[in-house]
């Protein structure tokens, strides 16, 4: 039931509206594991999105998102929530989405910290993780998919902050 392989290296839009329903699996050091409906995302496209970490360019902190899909980036806001980003689509072209919500777990921030993400997570590979992944549901519900504008992204001009790229159930 594992994801893994190619999956992750659709392009931001359409792996955004896949990932809802998706179960996202973290197993914690003692062995329990949080398992979790995906219920909302948000979608984040490259060098020429203003709202993408990487519009300004290949960084240290954006490295992460000019791999292949399947990685995790993670970073730190407030100085105390980590959000949770998976990167999407081919090397070279930085996409990631933010997942915003977790079933019963509302807000990027909630997320992490139900997650209890760190620093270490940073590049972590959703393929070969022993301690986070995703897996398809056992049962296959219809999604009533809905969209908006991104939320928190005014800074990065009205082009960019209305475009439709928050997907949620």
């Amino acid at each position: 039931m594992r994801i893994i392989g190619d999956y992750y290296r659709q392009d931001v839009i359409a792996l955004s509206k896949d990932l809802l329903g998706k179960i996202l699996v973290r197993r914690f050091d003692d062995g329990s594991e949080l398992r979790a409906k995906i219920t909302e995302v948000e979608a984040y496209r490259g060098e020429e999105d203003l709202a993408c970490h990487a519009s300004k360019g290949r960084t240290k902190r954006t490295e992460v998102m000019y791999h292949q899909g399947g990685s995790l980036y993670v970073y730190l806001i407030y100085g105390m929530y980590w959000l949770l980003n998976i990167v999407s689509g081919e090397a070279g072209q930085p996409q990631a989405i933010l997942i915003r919500g977790l079933e019963n777990i509302k807000g990027p921030g909630r997320v992490g910290k139900a997650l209890q993400l760190d620093k270490s997570f940073y590049g972590e590979d959703l393929n070969l993780s022993e301690r986070i992944w995703l897996e398809r549901p056992t049962k296959l519900d219809q999604l009533s998919i809905k969209k908006s504008e991104r939320i928190g992204v005014a800074y990065a001009g009205l082009e960019w902050a209305n475009k439709q790229w928050r997907f949620f159930i």
